[in-house]
């Protein structure tokens, strides 16, 4: 029987009140009511967190996010107020605005990979998005399709979902204006990661409404939790890519070396400090290539 997943205990930061802890990021309510949102160094992988973490992850994760809501600022607001915040969470947290989530995750592709392209091998559709026949493992498509997702509860997976079941949950305006901010910021990116060397196949955002109805970016963006990023000159059709993420930890828990039933439902092993490492440095290297800048 699948273990229960149980939440990661949340750091006491004085003043601040926990509300909720995700996979990766922890969140807080400030005495001034904004939230402090927190991204730890855990990873994640086949829905479990896993128990060994990596060392720097959730500095990148919020640097690299920091780094993107200003290359996105003139397409959409983002909800981050400050980078002013308690010492202990120095350099992996900002206090942002509360915002009423939309209950969708906005998940752009440019390219064939992940459940996307299971999907099209059972019916040549992704989310009920007809593509041309002959595609497959890495293929570049026509152009960036809009396959939106559920949220799904912690401990759960996300399911993909058609545009007409978003727009029966949120309305049809909503879920039009998602729809071509997702695609606007997956466009803008895709640029801007490609004139560095790096191609983005695909990304998952979330949007929130502030009070006065306005759509605001919110969460992380762009960064190796929540995109695949693929070395530009390495990209081959027709097989899995390399990439800057956690595929590292994802190969070796399935591999016998980890001595893991992914099908048991029980927890997965320790990382060794050898895939802790290498996944570290893919973190490192897919931030200084995209902004440039130094670790």
């Amino acid at each position: 029987m699948p273990a229960a997943p149980v939440e990661p205990p949340a750091l006491s930061i004085a003043g601040a009140v926990h509300v909720h802890s995700g996979k990766v990021r922890d969140l807080y309510r400030l005495p001034d009511q904004n939230l402090l949102m927190v991204a730890s160094d855990r990873i994640s992988a086949y829905d479990f967190v896993l128990p060994t973490p990596v060392p720097d992850k959730g500095v990148v994760l919020t640097r690299l996010s920091l780094w993107w809501f200003q290359q996105l600022a003139d397409l959409i607001p983002h909800h981050v107020l400050s980078t002013d915040v308690p010492a202990e969470v120095a350099g992996r947290a900002v206090v942002c605005q509360p915002l009423a989530m939309y209950p969708v995750e906005c998940v752009a592709r440019g390219y064939l990979a992940g459940s996307g392209l299971a999907d099209y091998r059972r019916t040549g559709q992704v989310c009920s998005v007809p593509l041309p026949p002959g595609l497959t493992d890495g293929s570049r498509l026509p152009e960036p399709v809009f396959t939106p997702a559920t949220k799904a509860a912690f401990g759960e997976h996300d399911e993909n979902v058609s545009y007409a079941e978003v727009a029966g949950r949120i309305g049809a305006p909503r879920a039009a204006e998602l729809r071509d901010l997702t695609l606007a910021v997956y466009r803008r990116a895709e640029t801007v990661a490609r004139e560095r060397g790096i191609l983005l196949a695909d990304t998952k955002l979330e949007f929130g409404a502030r009070d006065d109805g306005t759509t605001v970016l919110a969460d992380e963006v762009l960064t190796p939790d929540s995109s695949r990023f693929w070395p530009a000159d390495e990209w081959e059709p027709g097989r899995p890519q390399p990439s800057y993420d956690k595929q590292y930890v994802r190969d070796w828990l399935t591999s016998p070396a980890s001595g893991w039933d992914r099908a048991s439902g029980a927890p997965p092993p320790a990382l060794p400090a050898e895939i802790v490492e290498r996944t570290r440095a893919k973190y490192v290297e897919a931030y200084e290539r995209l902004t440039g800048e130094r670790f």
